[in-house]
C-alpha cells in the first residue's frame, strides 16, 4: 500500500503531475457553490493534457450534483473524507460505489460514548452509504430531511435504520465550543476508535474508521494507477485537507485556507472565489509547454 503519512519538508521529486487531486468547498467550488467558467476550461484543459483530476471532498455522493458534469473520463471521486469512491457517471442518484472504508458500528458507538463524555451537549448524526439520519436536538445544518430521528445509539444499534447499510463517517455537533478547540479535545478522547477531522466552520466534526482519510483513500487510488505521491498536486482549504496536503508532492492551499491548512502544504494560492485551483493548473500546464 502506499503510505499517506509523509512528513510537511520531505523532499519531492521533480517530476510532472500525473493527477490532480482537489477540495471541493472552499476550494474549487465559489462560495455561491458554482464551479466558474474559468476553472471548468483548466479541469478540461488538465484532463486533455493527460492528467487525471480527482474531486476529494467531505461531501456525500448524492451531494455531488455541482461537479458531476465535470469528472470527464474516469468518473471517479473520493467522497465523505475517503470513505467512499464513486463512479458519478450515472449523475445524481445513479452513483455507484466503487470502494467503501466503512466505520464500524463498534467503533462508532464507542466513539459517541467517549464524545458524549468529553463534551456534554454534543449531538450527532449518521451519514451512510444510501441514509442520512441524526438525533433530535441534532440542528438542521445539513440541505436534506434526515430519514429518521434518533438516538445515537439506536440509530448504530446492530438492528437500528439502515443496518444493512455500511456507516461512512459520524457528525458530531457542539453548540458552543470553539471550533478547534473541540477538534482537539475529541482526537484525545476518541483515540483510535475513529478519525476526527472537520470542514465546517462551526462546532462540528466529521468521524471515520480509524485511519480513513482523504490522503489515505487517495494513496490507494494513485497505487492503483501507479501514481506516486510525487506526480501529485492538491488544493485544499480546511483541516481535512492537512493530511493529503502533507502527502502530496506539491499541495497548494488556498488564500482562504485554515492555519493549519497553509502550515502543511507547499505552497499557496488565491482564494476559492479568485479561481485559485485554476490559476494553479494554468501555470502548470504552461510550464508543460516550455
Amino acid at each position: 500500500m502506499t503510505s499517506a503519512t509523509r512528513q510537511p519538508g520531505t523532499p519531492a521529486a521533480a517530476l510532472p503531475p500525473r493527477l490532480i487531486a482537489t477540495d471541493l468547498d472552499g476550494t474549487l467550488l465559489r462560495d455561491d457553490k458554482s464551479v466558474s467558467p474559468r476553472t471548468v476550461a483548466a479541469l478540461a484543459a488538465a484532463e486533455e493534457a493527460g492528467i487525471e483530476v480527482f474531486f476529494v471532498t467531505g461531501r456525500p455522493a448524492r451531494w455531488m450534483d455541482v461537479v458531476s458534469e465535470h469528472v470527464h473520463g474516469h468518473g471517479l471521486a473520493i467522497c465523505g473524507n475517503g470513505a467512499a469512491v464513486v463512479d458519478l457517471h450515472g449523475g445524481p442518484g445513479t452513483h455507484r460505489f466503487v470502494k467503501v472504508r466503512e466505520l464500524a458500528r463498534d467503533n462508532a458507538l464507542k466513539a459517541v460514548q467517549l464524545l458524549r463524555g468529553a463534551a456534554p451537549g454534543t449531538v450527532f448524526a449518521v451519514e451512510q452509504t444510501y441514509g442520512f439520519h441524526q438525533e433530535p436536538d441534532y440542528p438542521k445544518l445539513h440541505m436534506e430531511i434526515p430519514d429518521h430521528l434518533l438516538p445515537a445509539e439506536e440509530l448504530l444499534a446492530p438492528d437500528g435504520p439502515g443496518a444493512d447499510q455500511p456507516v461512512l463517517k459520524i457528525l458530531a455537533y457542539h453548540p458552543s465550543l470553539d471550533p478547534d478547540a473541540f477538534l482537539t479535545l475529541a482526537r484525545l478522547a476518541v483515540g483510535e476508535h475513529a478519525n476526527v477531522t472537520r470542514s465546517s466552520p462551526s462546532a462540528l466534526l466529521e468521524l471515520s474508521g480509524p485511519g480513513v482519510s482523504k490522503a489515505s483513500t487517495l494513496a490507494l487510488c494513485c497505487a492503483e494507477r501507479g501514481i506516486s505521491h510525487e506526480e501529485v498536486v492538491a488544493f485544499g482549504d480546511m483541516p481535512n485537507d492537512v493530511e493529503m496536503l502533507t502527502w502530496a508532492g506539491q499541495s497548494y492551499a488556498m488564500g482562504n485556507a485554515h492555519p493549519d491548512v497553509i502550515a502543511a502544504a507547499s505552497g499557496r494560492t488565491v482564494a476559492n472565489n479568485d479561481d485559485g485551483v485554476a490559476v494553479v493548473i494554468e501555470h502548470l500546464l504552461a510550464d508543460r509547454l516550455r
